[in-house]
């Protein structure tokens, strides 16, 4: 054999054995991909602790946008509007578009956008804590009622989005889901007592939401925040307000905590 194919066909030999040894060369872009949210920042809902939005996506959104509107009762436009990340925030304004909107640097590469502010609450450029009031809802721009567009963007491109690393849905309407934010929900919250026995402790104002706990008797509390939901009928009282719990991490109805007043006093509004 001439030396020449000789030494292409042991070279040949030799760079298949080297694949059958090391396999297939790694993918870049999922390296990439998993890097990215593996350091991405903890994202919580963008709206405030213990309130209930739906969300839909529109096909005809730009990148990978969420809407939100309120789902518990309470009236979306006027609402804070709370920065799901630590990060520093620009104000926007985009006549035919956005309207009045935020962006919040968070580093790394991530980004977040809120469109259609009825109003800006901080300055341009201010540095802003994951739960801080940056705007409030409204309807400004190219909008057809008050929501919040919502956006989490890598290195400039949308990605799906997740709420403490969770990917939520995408659903082409509201009311097929639901999130209820634990966003600002670090206070140390107002101490009070509850009475009675065995009082279920549900994941929302809802007597069809999950039990999450049970309070065997008399507990020391901490009420971060107070809203309205079902009316509940218990012991002689009618009441339609709800108490968030710190530490058990849901609803119970006002009625049982040792307080006279049906709205709590010196408790914010969830």
């Amino acid at each position: 054999m001439p030396l020449r194919r000789l030494w292409t066909a042991v070279t040949t030999a030799l760079l298949a054995l080297a694949a059958l040894l090391l396999g297939p060369a790694p993918s870049a872009g999922a390296s990439t991909s998993d890097a990215a949210l593996a350091a991405a920042p903890n994202f919580r809902a963008p709206y405030p602790c213990g309130q209930e939005w739906t969300y839909s996506h529109h096909s005809a959104e730009v990148r990978r946008a969420l809407d939100f509107i309120r789902a518990d009762g309470g009236t979306t436009n006027g609402t804070p509007v709370l920065a799901s990340a630590a990060g520093t925030a620009y104000r926007h304004y985009e006549a035919n578009g956005a309207g009045n909107y935020i962006s919040i640097e968070h580093g790394g590469g991530w980004r977040t956008y809120y469109f259609h502010l009825s109003a800006y609450s901080v300055p341009d450029g201010a540095h802003v804590e994951q739960g801080q009031q940056i705007g409030t809802t409204g309807s400004t721009g190219n909008s057809t009622g008050p929501h919040i567009h919502y956006e989490q963007l890598y290195n400039g491109v949308g990605q799906d989005i997740r709420i403490n690393g969770s990917a939520l849905a995408y659903p082409g309407s509201y009311n097929q889901y639901y999130l209820t934010s634990d966003n600002g929900c670090g206070g140390a919250g107002v101490p009070f007592m509850t009475w009675g026995t065995g009082v279920r402790v549900r994941g929302d104002a809802y007597l069809n939401s999950p039990v999450v706990t049970t309070l065997s008797g008399p507990t020391s509390v901490r009420v971060l925040c107070q809203k309205q939901g079902d009316t509940v009928n218990a012991e002689g009282y009618t009441n339609n307000w709800w108490s968030k719990l710190r530490d058990q991490n849901g609803f119970i109805s006002n009625i049982y905590i040792d307080n006279p007043a049906a709205q709590l006093p010196g408790v914010p509004t969830c």
